[in-house]
C-alpha cells in the first residue's frame, strides 16, 4: 500500500539515459518503487499518461535564502519544478552571521537576496539557519558558507589583508559551518566585503572544506572577453592549491573563449563545473553596476555619505564616462522608495531623463534614497550573443542556475521562467534532449552539492518527484513582467508530501533544511 502511485508515465529518471515507461511509488518520504505496478494499490493514484516523470529540479544558484521564510509557497520555484534550493551565494548571505553582520548583510544585499521581515525567526550558525526550512516551507534549502560573512565576522569591513590569526579564525568558521551540514564555500568578487579576498584568503579557507568534499562556489572576478581568462585561472588556482572541486556561478561568458580553458582544467586535473541561466540579461544591485570598488568602501554609510559631496561625484565623471558594465542598458528591477518606485521598469537614461538629472546625479540620488538597495537588470557585455547559451549548455560541465531574484516589481524573469525555459523552448528547440535536460536541472546538482539522496527517480531516494507536459511546459515571464508563473507542471512532491496537486498548490510546507551527505 503506496501513499502515492503514479501510474503510467514516461519516466526520465535523471541519470541523462532514455526515459522508460514505468509507475513510481512513495510512501512516507521516499520512493519506494519503480517498476510495472499494475496489482498494487494506494491511498491516491494519479495517472501520469502521456506525461513525464522525473525528479525535483536542484536550483544550483538562486537568491531564496528570505524569500523562501517569507513566501514559503514559493510558487515561483514550484511551478517549474524546483524542489530544491542552494542558497548562501556570492559570498554575502546570512549565516554564519552575528548580529552585527546580519544587520550589514540585510542591507547591502537588500537589491538581491531581499530584506524580508522574518520575525521570530533568529539564527546565527548554519545549524540553525538550516533548521528554519524544516517544515516551514515548500521547498528544501542547503547552503553555502558566504566568505564575505566569515571575512566580516573577523574582520569587519576593512578592505586590508587578513594577518595568520585571522586567517585561522575564519578558517575554524568555515570548518565549523562544515561540520553543522553546509555544502561549500560562496564568494561573490564584485560584493563588499567578498571582493577584498584575495586567491591565498580564498584558498586558505577552501582547505578547510576539502576534508568534507565541500566546493568552493563563485561569482568569479569577471566574466567579460578581457577579464574572464585571468579570473578562471584564479577559480582553477584555487581549486588545485586547496584540493576542492571549484564551481563558477551564473557563467555568462564568451563560449567559445571559456569552453577551451574549462576543459584544460579538467585535463590538468581541476574538478571544474559552472551553472547558467538562459538569459542574455543578468540582475543584481545598482551600486556594483555603477559604482567602482573604491567608492563602496567601508559599508552602506560610508558610501552613502561619499555619494553626497560633489568632490565624490567629480571623481565619478570618468566611471560613468567609461563604465564597467553596459549602464546604459540597466533597467530599474527594485527601487524600496516612495518617491523612486515608479520608476521601477525605466532604463537608467530615461529615469534620469524623466527626473530632471544626469545619469551620475540621478543614480548617485537613487542609491542615497534607497541606502544603496536599488536592484536592477542590465546587459552582459555587448560581445556576448544568444549563440553562447547552447554551446555552454551543451557542455558536461553545466548545470542550471536560475540565480532567481524575488525583489521588487520588476524582477528579471529567471526567477519564474529559467527552468521552465530550459525544459520547454530549449528542449523543443533541440539545444537539449529531455534526458539531458532533467539530468542538468536535477542530479548533476544534487551529486555536485553531495545532496545524495535527491535528484534520481530510485527507490529508497528521497521523493522529490515532478510530473510535467513536456509538450506545453513553459515560461511565461518576461522583461516586461518577471513575476508570470511557469504553466506545464502537474505535480510536485517535496519529501513525498505533494506541494502542487493537478497544477493547484496546496498548503503544504514538507521542505527541509538539507546537509552535505
Amino acid at each position: 500500500m503506496f501513499d502515492y502511485l503514479i501510474r503510467n508515465g514516461r519516466v526520465v529518471d535523471g541519470s541523462g539515459l532514455p526515459w522508460f515507461a514505468a509507475d513510481v511509488g512513495i510512501t512516507g518520504d521516499r520512493i519506494t518503487a519503480v517498476g510495472r505496478l499494475s496489482k498494487a494499490s494506494a491511498k491516491h493514484t494519479l495517472d501520469a499518461a502521456g506525461r513525464v516523470v522525473c525528479p525535483g529540479f536542484v536550483d544550483a544558484h538562486v537568491h531564496g535564502d528570505l524569500p523562501l521564510l517569507a513566501d514559503p509557497v514559493h510558487e515561483q520555484g514550484v511551478r517549474q519544478g524546483v524542489t530544491t534550493h542552494v542558497i548562501g551565494q556570492d559570498g554575502v548571505a546570512f549565516a554564519p552571521a552575528s548580529p552585527d553582520t546580519m544587520a550589514y548583510m540585510r542591507r547591502y544585499t537588500a537589491g538581491f537576496n531581499g530584506n524580508f521581515p522574518t520575525p521570530g525567526r533568529n539564527w546565527h550558525t548554519v545549524t540553525k539557519f538550516l533548521s528554519q526550512f524544516d517544515g516551514q516551507c515548500s521547498i528544501n534549502a542547503c547552503t553555502l558558507i558566504p566568505n564575505g560573512n566569515v571575512r566580516m565576522e573577523v574582520m569587519g569591513i576593512t578592505s586590508r589583508k587578513p594577518h595568520p590569526g585571522e586567517i585561522a579564525k575564519m578558517k575554524a568558521l568555515v570548518r565549523e559551518g562544515m561540520e553543522q551540514g553546509a555544502v561549500g564555500v560562496s564568494s561573490g568578487l564584485d560584493y563588499i566585503p567578498s571582493i577584498y579576498a584575495d586567491e591565498d584568503e580564498l584558498t586558505a579557507l577552501c582547505e578547510e572544506i576539502a576534508p568534507y568534499g565541500g566546493i568552493y562556489v563563485t561569482h568569479m572576478r569577471g566574466y567579460n572577453g578581457q577579464k574572464a581568462p585571468a579570473a578562471l585561472q584564479e577559480v582553477f588556482s584555487i581549486g588545485k592549491r586547496a584540493g576542492c572541486g571549484v564551481h563558477v556561478s551564473h557563467f555568462n561568458c564568451l563560449a567559445d573563449q571559456t569552453i577551451p580553458l574549462l576543459d584544460a582544467a579538467r585535463a590538468d586535473g581541476v574538478d571544474v563545473t559552472f551553472d547558467l541561466y538562459c538569459y542574455l540579461y543578468g540582475s543584481t544591485i545598482v551600486a556594483m553596476i555603477t559604482l567602482p570598488p573604491e567608492t563602496l568602501e567601508g559599508g552602506i554609510e560610508a558610501t552613502v555619505e561619499r555619494l553626497k559631496l560633489p568632490q565624490t561625484r567629480k571623481k565619478l565623471e570618468t566611471a560613468f564616462a567609461n563604465p564597467r558594465f553596459p549602464i546604459h542598458t540597466l533597467r530599474l528591477a527594485s527601487v524600496p522608495h516612495d518617491t523612486y518606485r515608479h520608476l521601477e521598469g525605466q532604463t537608467l537614461p530615461d529615469a534620469a531623463a524623466q527626473s530632471g538629472q544626469s545619469i551620475l546625479d540621478f543614480t548617485c540620488d537613487l542609491l542615497i534614497a534607497t541606502d544603496l538597495a536599488a536592484g536592477c537588470v542590465v546587459r552582459h557585455f555587448v560581445e556576448r550573443q544568444e549563440s553562447d547559451i547552447p554551446k555552454l549548455m551543451k557542455h558536461p560541465l553545466m548545470m542550471a542556475g536560475s540565480d532567481g531574484i524575488y525583489v521588487g516589481g520588476r524582477p528579471h524573469p529567471r526567477g519564474t521562467g529559467c527552468f521552465a525555459r530550459y525544459l520547454g523552448h530549449h528542449v523543443r528547440n533541440g539545444d537539449w534532449s529531455l534526458e539531458e535536460a532533467v539530468m542538468k536541472c536535477s542530479y548533476h546538482t544534487a551529486r555536485r552539492f553531495g545532496l545524495k539522496d535527491r535528484g534520481l527517480i530510485r527507490e529508497g531516494l528521497a521523493a522529490d518527484v515532478v510530473v510535467f507536459d513536456a509538450n506545453t511546459i513553459a515560461d511565461c515571464s518576461t522583461y516586461e513582467d518577471g513575476k508570470a508563473l511557469a504553466v506545464g507542471v502537474e505535480h510536485v512532491f517535496v519529501n513525498g508530501t505533494p506541494v502542487l496537486l493537478m497544477s493547484q498548490r496546496t498548503s503544504a510546507r514538507p521542505g527541509r533544511g538539507l546537509k552535505r551527505m
